[in-house]
């Protein structure tokens, strides 16, 4: 029985040119049927490269690099602001499996921004945080928190230098009041200084000295 060859059925050439750009890491421009866009390279179906995605639902934007579909090297992620409805920036830095990781800054509401290390999405290594009240820490950084050691600068400039574990203060440290002159260094548990010594430190400098010395022993 003679076999009978049919015609294939001809294509836009828009789908092969899909195909093309999919695979050859070509710029191109999809949208996800939930309204999300994505402009940039890609390779074997997956975005792959330089790109920039665009969540329609929360009007996100991350632009930078990408592996195997997901946001991998250096990026910046910004949102609209609710009120101007302009763009600003969340987290500029790097990035490793769709997560922080490396060195990067977060702009907190408020005002607030950490710059330093992170692995798995949380701070984690050396980083700076600037708070609200404008006091500083500066210093390592665990799981989120400060964790190990690090200074914690007031906004009047008194420091604490010490340890310290789930973000607290904790174990052997150096409380600096430098507004009275003296400094208290002892031991730390959970924000509580359990023993130590208290001396006069720069009193005859401070703004705001006690009213008599620490006799000394």
């Amino acid at each position: 029985m003679p076999i009978v060859k049919y015609p294939r059925a001809t294509e836009p050439l828009w789908h092969e040119w899909d195909r093309k750009a999919l695979k050859c890491g070509l710029r191109h421009t999809v949208y996800a049927v939930n309204g999300d866009q994505y402009t940039g390279e890609w390779l074997d179906n997956l975005k792959h490269g330089k790109g920039t995605q665009v969540w329609k639902c929360t009007g996100a934007i991350y632009s930078g690099d990408w592996k195997f579909g997901k946001r991998d090297g250096y990026g910046s992620y910004s949102v609209p602001d609710p009120i101007t409805k302009e763009y600003k920036k969340v987290y500029t830095g790097w990035w490793k499996n769709d997560q922080k990781c490396g060195y990067g800054a977060t702009f907190y509401p408020g005002g607030e921004r950490y710059e330093g290390e992170w692995s798995g999405g949380l701070r984690s290594g050396w980083g700076r945080m600037y708070y609200q009240d404008g006091s500083i820490y500066e210093g390592q950084w665990l799981a989120d928190r400060p964790g190990g050691q690090g200074m914690l600068r007031l906004q009047n400039e008194n420091r604490y230098e010490g340890g310290w574990k789930d973000g607290k203060k904790h174990g052997p440290g150096k409380f600096f009041y430098l507004d009275k002159g003296q400094l208290f260094e002892g031991i730390w548990v959970a924000d509580v200084p359990k023993c130590g010594i208290l001396i006069d430190f720069g009193r005859d400098e401070a703004p705001a000295p006690v009213q008599y010395p620490i006799p000394k022993v």
